[in-house]
């Protein structure tokens, strides 16, 4: 029998998951090589022989998305399948333009299709756009769930930049573990909180035995998605978040509209930063493709410790690395809090950044005033140590989730900036799961 050869288009997360669920075992298909974008220095890996299966006994590579035409042809590719996220429609053609005129189909798997069944309430947060404030809303729902009494589960969306097999499933109970796996600054984003409110954090690879042992280990999975993926998970209660400061986007970005249809709550956060032609837009778009979803309105208000340190100060903005990024936002937290604490000015980086830093700059040219925590190597994390040290600066004011001190040093004090989800009408989220869990008697107990 003839087999459909493969090449899986990716960004070290959705690819392998899509992968493991439609074609490790499938013999219809022959999976010749997975391609990279997105995030650097991820190519020129292997997807081990112990996560590819028995069909792949060498493995798989993982292969440059520059290099894609000509794979197609070396390799006489049949289809190409995209498997990342965060990803313009403008985008996904272009990409679709490239195969079909190398001589292979464009194919897109539907989320039904990878989504994994667990016998345990599951909730999912996912989004529209990178940055919408996704991981605040988990951190949110975490702790109404365990202010309910239960143990809640978090799995988080795969960032497998790293070694795939000692990332096959990963559990982080405590804050030695982020040193264990070696965790990015993008991981240590996500972890951190989670840790620090007592939950146990699931991620990895092989989704179908991360989510074996988030079962064992709680009442309730809570899915907390990546970029705008769609959630490996069938949820009971799946909660899109969308961002009013890119109002429309919720319609132009893929799989981000699909998050929106899905939806059985859409939540605008941010609405506190936001224009009401803005808020508007989202809710009539959730109307119109949507109208059976619950739309909620949320804040997202930004404090910091020492409002002293930023007053009258020349500061360095820090942010969330893919918000910037892939996500395209132009500022975040730290650019919102130097602002509202009277900074006398905000310094751009943009000039005295070096080596994969600079680099990231000529790529997103939408950035300008502030810098992206880009740390996915050691090697990247020195870079960024020192376009710090050379910004003309008095303080740095961070605005990623996590606690940069503890990652890098610099000369310059850091201030913090918090950001966390708040209801505008109080308890709407608390009664939506509440009445999601009143479906599952075991839960009573």
């Amino acid at each position: 029998m003839n087999e459909t050869r493969v090449v899986i288009l990716g960004a070290a997360g959705r690819d392998f998951h899509n992968f493991n669920c439609i074609f490790r075992d499938n013999a219809s298909y022959r999976v010749i090589a997975f391609t990279a974008t997105q995030i650097p220095e991820i190519e020129g890996r292997l997807y081990p022989p112990s996560l590819a299966g028995k069909r792949y006994p060498e493995g798989i590579s993982i292969l440059s998305m520059d290099d894609l035409e000509s794979l197609i042809n070396k390799f006489d590719v049949d289809e190409c399948y995209f498997s990342y996220s965060d990803t313009s429609y403008t985008e996904v053609m272009q990409v679709a333009s490239r195969v079909l005129s190398a001589g292979a189909k464009f194919c897109l798997l539907p989320p039904s299709l990878t989504m994994l069944s667990v016998e345990k309430p599951a909730i999912g947060v996912v989004a529209v756009r990178t940055g919408s404030g996704k991981s605040q809303t988990a951190r949110f729902i975490a702790r109404t769930l365990n202010s309910m009494g239960k143990r809640v589960a978090v799995v988080r969306h795969p960032m497998a930049y790293g070694n795939l097999e000692m990332q096959r499933v990963q559990k982080f109970e405590e804050f030695e573990d982020l040193n264990r796996y070696q965790c990015t600054i993008e991981e240590r984003e996500e972890y951190e909180h989670h840790i620090r409110a007592g939950n146990l954090v699931f991620a990895g690879v092989d989704y179908a035995e991360v989510l074996k042992c988030a079962e064992q280990s709680a009442d309730i999975i809570l899915w907390d998605g990546g970029n705008n993926d769609t959630p490996f998970v069938k949820t009971d209660l799946l909660i899109t978040v969308a961002d009013p400061l890119r109002a429309g986007h919720e319609r132009l970005y893929y799989p981000g509209e699909i998050n929106l249809m899905l939806a059985d709550v859409v939540i605008i956060n941010k609405v506190d930063c936001a224009e009401a032609w803005q808020v508007e837009t989202i809710e009539q778009n959730a109307k119109l493709i949507n109208p059976k979803a619950r739309i909620i309105c949320t804040r997202s208000p930004v404090t910091v410790d020492n409002p002293e340190l930023i007053k009258g100060k020349r500061v360095l903005c820090v942010e969330d690395g893919p918000t910037l990024t892939h996500g395209e936002m132009a500022y975040g937290a730290a650019f919102i809090a130097a602002k509202k604490y009277g900074a006398k000015e905000i310094i751009s980086p943009k000039n005295f950044a070096v080596g994969s830093i600079h680099q990231a700059f000529m790529k997103y040219k939408h950035l300008k005033d502030v810098l992206p925590a880009l740390g996915y190597s050691k090697h990247q994390l020195k870079e960024l140590e020192e376009t710090i040290a050379r910004v003309p600066c008095d303080t740095v004011i961070v605005g990623t989730p996590i606690d940069l001190a503890k990652i890098i040093k610099t000369v310059q004090p850091m201030v913090r900036a918090y950001y966390r989800l708040e209801e505008i009408e109080q308890g709407s989220i608390l009664n939506i799961i509440q009445r999601t869990l009143d479906e599952f008697p075991a839960l009573k107990k």
